[in-house]
């Protein structure tokens, strides 16, 4: 397991986490989301020494940690540009604790991201050559 890999690529979460609560608007974060799922999946299948679903189940729960707490930390910012969102967590469990909603919710999140990451990363590792490793 490369963790050194998993940080590096989570680092693309703490961009989008920075950037839906100040620049990307909500719809079309799908986008930029799709981009880094595309992107870390290839550089998994590219830079994993194997195991290559767990590399992405574990960046997509690394990024859903750095999202997660962008939110939680710019709360008001992120949720006066997220109207959307904003009405759809009144409407879920936990409707005056919007902060806990997003603890509770983005793990599962994170979770679910990084499965399909870890299932792109499989796709894309039966046609991309791993890299070589080079000897020290």
């Amino acid at each position: 397991m490369s963790w050194k890999l998993v940080f590096g690529l989570s680092l693309f979460g703490m961009a989008m986490a920075i950037g839906t609560v100040f620049f990307i608007p909500s719809n079309i974060e799908p986008i930029f989301w799709l981009a880094v799922f595309i992107l870390s999946a290839v550089l998994i299948a590219k830079n994993a020494p194997g195991w290559h679903f767990l590399h992405g189940l574990m960046t997509g729960i690394a990024n859903s940690v750095w999202v997660t707490a962008a939110h939680i930390l710019l709360f008001n910012r992120y949720i006066a540009s997220h109207p959307r969102e904003q009405a759809m967590m009144s409407s879920m469990p936990l409707p005056s604790s919007p902060r806990m909603m997003m603890t509770l919710v983005g793990p599962v999140i994170g979770v679910v991201s990084g499965a399909i990451i870890g299932l792109l990363a499989l796709v894309f590792a039966r046609f991309v050559s791993p890299r070589k490793a080079t000897a020290v």
